[in-house]
């Protein structure tokens, strides 16, 4: 199998993080299929294995990314010295800033196809903010490093998949955010994803209400009616096998989702919240719709668990299964493109594994 350059960014220093980075390679076996290139520093990594037991982590140097080594977990210093102590459990200066130039070398490395593939580790939403980066999170960066708008915030996992069409915006705002267009495309990066990266053909997907009970007809609400039900519509007679919409409550509650490859919410915690309820531990926050393959565990930095040793590291480890499997599937589906008898045969397989 061909051995898959992982790229890693460390995300805060004081939260979990790096924690999970270094248990996920505790285990050696990690290092049969991937080379991973972590993006820290030696001394926050050797203040990070005094907690939990993970003496045994061992690493090489690599000046950068195109020095990396099989069989050995790679560093890529992103700065030249730290100084000072990790503060577990708080958002710093200092935090947000190593968070900051750990995902900027590792995207730049990205882009210059010195790694193959992106995982973050969680950061601090706010502490990463500065005048050259005002970014609600990982993915609306790396949507503009790539020069598109149009992407998923995709997550994934074997029990469920869940994409959002509104993202990181308030509450509020959401029903405003709600357009035909905006479902249209979001639907559309869904399919091709699932088909590329996934290997779904013709996948079935699920599109939630807004409303509770999906607006009742009307009673509790009109987007259903006005603009999600002519989406679902106009897609089945373009012969897409989209469903809905439901109304999110009974979906998930029923168990309906299982029926479907994937499920479409209209905002983030309708969909993040069943999701993580379903699939936490082997849960991934996967960048649909981008030329780059970016995955992250589904979980933040939890300051309550930092410090501790008591992280679990198991969506981390999904997070970087994930994207290797990704990216060896679209080098796959670029093979098959054009031979529907393997498509037929990826079908006929996923419908054995329901059986």
């Amino acid at each position: 199998m061909e051995k898959v350059k992982v790229g890693i960014s460390c995300g805060d220093m004081n939260g979990v993080g790096l924690e999970t980075v270094i248990k996920v390679f505790c285990d050696t076996r990690m290092l049969e299929h991937i080379v991973p290139v972590i993006y820290s520093h030696a001394e926050i990594i050797k203040q990070t294995k005094r907690i939990g037991g993970m003496e045994e982590f061992t690493y090489q140097n690599a000046s950068t990314a195109e020095d990396a080594v099989a069989k050995k977990v790679n560093l890529v210093n992103c700065w030249k010295e730290f100084k000072g102590d990790i503060e577990w459990g708080k958002p710093t200066a200092l935090g947000g800033e190593m968070a900051r130039r750990s995902l900027e070398m590792a995207a730049s490395d990205l882009a210059s196809n010195k790694i193959d593939v992106l995982v973050t580790a969680p950061f601090n939403k706010d502490n990463v903010q500065n005048a050259d980066f005002n970014f609600p999170g990982h993915t609306e960066y790396l949507a503009k490093m790539a020069g598109t708008e149009k992407v998923l915030m995709f997550l994934v996992s074997p029990a469920l998949k869940i994409g959002i069409v509104t993202g990181h915006v308030p509450l509020k705002e959401v029903s405003a955010n709600i357009t035909k267009e905006k479902i249209t495309e979001k639907l559309a990066i869904m399919r091709e994803s699932l088909e590329r990266d996934f290997g779904i053909p013709t996948p079935r997907i699920a599109v939630l209400g807004l409303n509770p009970h999906a607006g009742d007809n009307g009673l509790i609400g009109t987007e259903e009616k006005d603009v999600i039900l002519p989406v679902v519509r106009d897609q089945v007679e373009k012969g897409f096998h989209v469903y809905g919409p439901f109304g999110a409550d009974g979906f998930f509650g029923s168990g309906a989702y299982l029926k479907f490859d994937a499920v479409l919410a209209m905002y983030h915690d309708q969909g993040l919240a069943p999701f993580k309820a379903i699939a936490f531990d082997s849960g991934v926050n996967f960048t649909a719709g981008l030329p780059i393959v970016r995955t992250s565990p589904d979980h933040g930095v939890a300051y309550d668990l930092a410090g501790q040793g008591t992280a679990d590291e198991a969506s981390l480890r999904a997070a970087i299964f994930t994207a290797t499997d990704v990216f060896l599937k679209r080098k796959e589906y670029r093979g098959f493109a054009g031979n529907p008898l393997q498509k037929q045969d990826i079908k006929e397989n996923r419908e054995d594994r329901r059986e």
